[in-house]
Parts: C-alpha cells; structure tokens; sequence
C-alpha cells in the first residue's frame, strides 16, 4: 500500500482517500513519502479540533480553518504546492458546501503538485466525488515492523531478549494488530506474567478477541482441548501435523505457500467440528465462525454482501487465523437457484465467497465441515478451492477404543476400571457424539440410584441407543460410496490399505 501511495502522491492524483484507523503511523509515512528527493513537499494536517495546521507546528495556517469548507478553500487558494491531510472529513459528507469545496479543488489541483489525503477509519464518499476519489487500504504493520516494536518493549525490561522460536510464535499471534494494540498487548503480556516469551501468545489472542466482538458476524471461539482429545482420526492428524508452521516465515523462506484451508466431510458426530477446535490449539492461532445467518440480512438492497465483506475484511486483519464454516451445505443452500426467493442474494454471496477463497493471498485457513455432500455445489469440489477434502467415517473398533478412554477419562474416571474393548465391539455403528452421550445416560441411572457407573450400565446405555447409522441407513452408505473415491480418508488405518492397494 505505501509504494502505491506513494505513485498515487507522485502522479499528481488529486484526491486520495485513505483508510486506516492508525493515524499516526499513517501521517509519519506520508510524510517520509514528501520528503523524498524530487517530491519535497510540506505536508499540511486538518483536524477539527486544530483547523489547519503545517506539520510540525502548533498554530492554525489562518483563522477560521477549523471549519471544514473554509480549510478547503485555503486549500484551494494556497499557492504553494503540498499534500493536505483531512481527518475524519466524513461526518461532512452530506454537506452539499464541503462537497462542491472538493469538486473545486478537484478541478483546480491539475497540473499542479498537491494533494487532498482524506484519512478515515470508515469509508464513506459523497456520490458526487465517487469518479474523482482514490481509495486505498492503509496495511496493518509487517512483520518487521511488529518485530521492532517487540524489541522496543523488550529493551525498556530486564529481560532483554527471548528466543527466536518464542520470538515467532508471539509475533506470529500478534500480526494483524495495529501498532499501538501490539504495543499494548505486548506490555499487558508482560506485566501479567513479568516475561515475554511464546506462552503468551494466549494474551494476545485475548486481544484479537476483542476485535471479533466488534464485527458481530464473526464468532471467537475459545477452545481449550487438544488433538490428544480426538480419538483416531491418524491420517488427518498427521496432515495437519505437517502443516503446524506452514504460517511462519521459516516456511515462506523455504518457498512454501501459504496452505488454503480444508473440506472436512463425515458423518454427523464423527467430530469434525472438534477437529477445527483442536487445530487451533494445535498451531496457536484464533479461531473464528462465520455465521452465515448472520451474514443474510434482507433490510437493505446490498446489505448481506456488505456482511460477508465486512467479515472477510476482520478475519484478514487478524490473520493468520481459522476461518470455521460449520455446515457448509446449509450455508450456501440457496447458491444454485436463489433467484426467485430472495432476488439472487444467496447466488451474488456465493460468487463473492468463491472468488475469495480462489484468490486470497491473506493466511486465513479456511476449515469447512458438511454432512450432506449432495447439497454441496460442485465449485466447491474442485482444486483449488481446498488444499484437500478429508472424510470422517464412523470409527473403527480401535478408534471406538480410543473414543471410550478419552470420555472416560474426562469425566474423572480411571479407563482402566472398564473393558474399553468389549464396548467397542456393543457400540458398532456408534459416532463419537453417540458414545459421548452413552457415557451420560450410564451416569445419570448410577447417580439416580447414588452408586458410581460400572460396565453394565454402559453396555445397557448403548443397547438403548439407536445410532445414526441405523436410522439413516441409506444416507449414510450414500456418504460412504461418494467418498471412497472422491475424498482422503481421515483414518490412518483406511489411508494405510489405500496406499497399499495403490
């Protein structure tokens, strides 16, 4: 952004609408881009509360220039070249004078070496200037640049420096903050636990959580278990596994690209969704869900697309981060034909979706889940759109086993006390959600009768329970068949024979 501010400034385009919420970090780069050899301008700043001011000085250039019609119009009448700074302008932007003011200075800027820079955390344009203006996005501070504030904060403690594994984590979880966030973030970390080092990094995703609150389509979800907590599923462990570091500059360096996200298809309770959560314990970064309900909102022509913009835009600030889509045959199901139903919402949404998840060059790792592969449309299936498409079949005897000692051992008991292998073989067919829920139903007849659960309660628990994949016999041999030929299987066991067989 900088590089085409700075050509912007050069060829003399008159007006620039600049966004960004960081005002100083913008005003200081304007200001090294003015006095640069050849360019040399003095850079003028207007606010409100000041009028117009030159750079570096405390009084007003004229009298008066606190009101925004009149600081334009000195703007106008200035002989003497430069670049003008206008602070949050936007307030004005239904003034029919301070929009003919722009038009004019518009019209009088040609030829000539100045420029209007309005800087604003929100855009907004009067439609009369919308063929004159430049927009541009103001970049959230580099890595490099988040390293230098991170070495500031360390040189003013005792501790001076931290290692370099530790120095990426935290900067890895701190990219997409502003400067002063990360300014604070990093002193808050330390003050807390009197150290800098990369087990902070949960403070500074404590942070990031404040910036999902103020969008209200994104969902920050907290999560504290980890991948030992989801039983079986090698293959897809593994693959993630690799990918832990795939955000860091160590992988960039090695020529890497960025990983693109992942379709997850399975059976419903097979722990898909828990896969998401654990992932982003696993490489330390936030998890979001995009709510697409959220998303459609029929009050106003334009106003879903400008949802989903808005939480692409936050899920980008804060990246690198997991972008959790649950459900993803429910959330476009009106892609293929909205046309009639809601004025081609659904379609104009998906398209922009697409186009995103084909072109995006920001570390957002988008992991979707779905149960109902025949709803999905077919843009989503094809390369290029996921970086692989997994699918989580019920799980075997020994992944069943594993399931057991996990909400075993998570209600406080020893796995030990029971025989994990003969519920395995009862609970055949069962999801790991189906076994969860088993487990409660053994415990809540015990703790009727004020006696602690044993095997029997368990077995009986599950003889009682009519899983998924009896009552939805049909459904699910559908999922299997399409999947056997179209999707990596999750499970190592089923990956191993594949890999065999080939």
């Amino acid at each position: 952004m900088q590089a085409e501010l700075n050509t912007l400034i050069q060829a003399q385009y008159p007006l620039i609408y600049l966004m960004t919420s960081e005002e100083e970090r913008a005003e200081r780069e304007i200001l090294s881009i003015a006095q640069q050899k050849g360019i040399e301008r003095k850079v003028y700043v207007w606010t409100l509360t000041q009028g117009m001011v030159e750079h570096g000085q405390t009084k007003a250039v004229q009298h008066g220039t606190a009101s925004p019609q009149m600081a334009i119009e000195w703007v106008v009448r200035h002989q003497e070249s430069g670049i003008y700074i206008f602070k949050d302008l936007h307030p004005f932007k239904d003034s029919a004078d301070v929009t003919r003011w722009l038009r004019d200075a518009v019209a009088s800027f040609k030829g000539s070496a100045k420029n209007i820079i309005l800087m604003s955390p929100v855009q907004q344009i009067p439609i009369e200037l919308e063929t004159e203006v430049v927009v541009i996005d103001f970049d959230l501070p580099t890595r490099k640049e988040l390293d230098r504030v991170l070495s500031n904060q360390l040189a003013q403690t005792p501790q001076r420096s931290m290692a370099a594994e530790d120095r990426e984590r935290l900067l890895t979880a701190a990219l997409g903050l502003t400067k002063d966030e990360a300014e604070k973030v990093f002193r808050k970390a330390y003050i807390q636990r009197n150290r800098l080092t990369g087990d902070e990094v949960d403070i500074v995703l404590a942070e990031k959580k404040q910036l999902i609150r103020r969008n209200g389509i994104l969902e920050f979800i907290q999560n504290n278990e980890t991948m030992q907590e989801v039983g079986g599923l090698g293959e897809l462990k593994r693959w993630l596994t690799q990918r832990a570091d795939a955000f860091t500059e160590r992988a960039r360096d090695y020529g890497l690209p960025q990983p693109k996200g992942m379709l997850i298809l399975g059976v419903p309770g097979c722990g898909k969704s828990l896969i998401a959560k654990t992932t982003a314990e696993m490489w330390g970064l936030p998890l979001l869900r995009l709510d697409m309900g959220r998303v459609y909102d029929g009050s106003t022509v334009g106003r879903s697309e400008a949802n989903l913009r808005a939480a692409i835009k936050t899920a980008e600030s804060i990246s690198p981060c997991i972008l959790l889509i649950d459900e993803l045959e429910k959330a476009f199901s009106g892609a293929g034909g909205s046309a009639d139903s809601d004025a081609g919402t659904s379609s104009r949404i998906f398209g922009s979706f697409l186009t995103w998840m084909q072109e995006k060059t920001s570390p957002v790792f988008v992991m979707a889940t779905a149960n109902r592969v025949e709803r999905l449309p077919s843009e989503f299936l094809r390369k290029g759109r996921f970086d692989e498409i997994f699918f989580v079949d019920l799980p075997t005897q020994s992944e069943r086993e594993a399931v057991f000692k996990i909400h075993i051992r998570k209600r406080k008991r020893d796995p030990e006390r029971f025989d994990c292998e003969e519920l395995a073989k009862v609970a055949e067919g069962f999801s790991g959600a189906e076994i969860e829920q088993a487990l409660f139903a053994a415990m809540y007849d015990a703790f009727a009768q004020d006696r602690e659960f044993s095997q029997l309660d368990f077995i009986a628990a599950i003889k009682a329970t009519m899983p998924l994949s009896r009552t939805m016999h049909e459904q699910v041999a559908a999922l299997r068949d399409w999947a056997r030929q179209r999707a990596r299987p999750a499970a190592s066991s089923v990956a191993d024979y594949q890999r065999m067989e080939f």
